[in-house]
């Protein structure tokens, strides 16, 4: 693979939106190049539901898999690096790696998700995407019925527990600190025999990721299996901001329905352009993107 070689469009993220996108265009006869890290968000969870055929499989078998028949076309190429940065050129766009290289391609697709910013509490990390969740379609189903927890606030706190409630009854609402709720949304909670803890919140004790309690700085203890919650996020790549591209009011890279980024030449799939993190749905953008790209450039070399 020789730098000074221009692809057709060069993927940034290679898990499963950017494999989704990869094989389309390259069933396509684009000439393709991925770059990815080989460090998805989700490396840490052990089962990936909700999405036909692959159901309670682990993210790292379904990737595997996705990459083996993705690179069994030999339109697409694959580069295990990082991309650190990206400019415009007059071929299209030059994309530079953390290991020195250089690749420049006609058009460009980021499927390179998002990165959750973990608040400072002890177990926190650990616990995350094991037994501290952010998606009851994901992973209800496996903790139904049991005692849970929602670590939020405000109308976050509000929309978890209205959706949550239908997994299980055993539900508390921990805000960690002074309750943001309106009296409202306490009463239909309280009405709904879901009681709100307001105390500040020590650690989350566990073992290898599973809850055990959580312990509030009063040294008091709370027993639990599951904890939902939704850490702040921010782009994992800053490429795209480099090249213009705009976030809308989420933080999310903004799309049309074709994944279309502000910038021309330039496409988006997967957590970095969806608040929807399911593994099904990286696969539907990856799909989307790929198709519409190279559809776009079938219209403009017709």
């Amino acid at each position: 693979m020789a730098d000074s070689e221009i692809f057709d469009v060069i993927i940034i993220g290679g898990s499963y939106a950017g494999l989704s996108a990869a094989m389309t265009l390259g069933r396509a006869l684009r000439n393709v190049l991925i770059i990815d890290s080989g460090a998805p968000c989700n490396r840490q969870t052990p089962h990936s539901h909700n999405f036909i055929t692959q159901d309670g499989e682990t993210p790292a078998a379904i990737a595997k898999n996705a990459k083996a028949q993705v690179l069994a076309y030999d339109t697409v190429t694959f580069h295990q690096d990082i991309a650190v940065s990206g400019e415009k050129t007059s071929h299209g766009f030059l994309i530079r790696t953390d290991s020195g290289k250089a690749f420049t391609a006609r058009k460009l697709i980021f499927a390179t998700g998002i990165k959750d910013i973990m608040p400072e509490m002890n177990g926190f990390a650990e616990c995350w995407g094991i037994s501290i969740l952010h998606c009851p379609y994901c992973h209800g189903y496996e903790v139904k019925n049991e005692i849970t927890g929602i670590l939020a606030n405000g109308d976050t706190a509000y929309h978890y527990a209205r959706l949550i409630i239908n997994w299980t009854k055993h539900l508390t609402l921990f805000t960690n600190g002074r309750s943001t709720l309106t009296q409202e949304q306490t009463d239909k909670l309280a009405a709904n025999h879901i009681q709100i803890i307001e105390n500040d919140i020590a650690e989350l004790t566990h073992e290898s990721g599973y809850l055990k309690e959580i312990v509030f700085n009063d040294k008091t203890r709370f027993r639990l299996k599951a904890l939902y919650s939704r850490p702040a996020i921010e782009q994992h790549c800053p490429i795209p901001g480099q090249l213009g591209c705009e976030l809308n009011e989420q933080g999310l890279l903004q799309v049309d329905m074709f994944q279309k980024t502000t910038v021309e030449g330039i496409y988006a799939c997967g957590d970095n352009a969806s608040p929807l993190r399911a593994v099904s749905h990286a696969v539907a953008t990856g799909n989307i993107a790929g198709g519409m790209l190279n559809n776009a450039m079938t219209e403009e070399a017709f």
